[in-house]
């Protein structure tokens, strides 16, 4: 249970790292096309996506597809924290709402996969007993 924990952490932390991918896109659209500032930009986008695809592949080694791809939904509060705090962006109520939605939507799907292997356990243990 504790290495399952660990890498919920990690996938986490992989999942806030991508995150920033949208503020370096946002910011690089922000200047002149090819211009210093741009390409600096959207080299940072290109190293982000390069090391989440690496952590990715290790995650996916250690946890079900389903549940990694489920938590990548949680990127969606990740951009709602970001355009606040970052670009200022309003936070309404919608906005919110779609949030919250996603988060019961990762919980839900996590949730589901955790009893489904709980099942599969309990029937491999029935099954060396008998």
């Amino acid at each position: 249970m504790k290495e399952k924990i660990k890498w919920f952490v990690i996938l986490h932390i992989i999942i806030l790292v991508y995150s920033l991918n949208s503020i370096c896109s946002k910011t690089a659209a922000q200047y002149e096309f090819l211009s210093p500032k741009w390409i600096f930009f959207y080299a940072i986008v290109v190293c982000i996506l390069g090391f989440y695809a690496i952590a990715w592949q290790q995650v996916l080694k250690h946890l079900p597809l389903i549940t990694t791809y489920a938590n990548k939904a949680v990127t969606t509060l990740w951009g709602l924290v970001w355009g606040f705090v970052i670009f200022h962006e309003g936070i309404t109520i919608q906005k919110v709402v779609g949030a919250a939605v996603v988060i019961l939507g990762v919980y839900l799907v996590v949730s589901g996969d955790e009893d489904s292997s709980a099942t599969k356990e309990d029937s491999k243990e029935d099954g060396n007993n008998a």
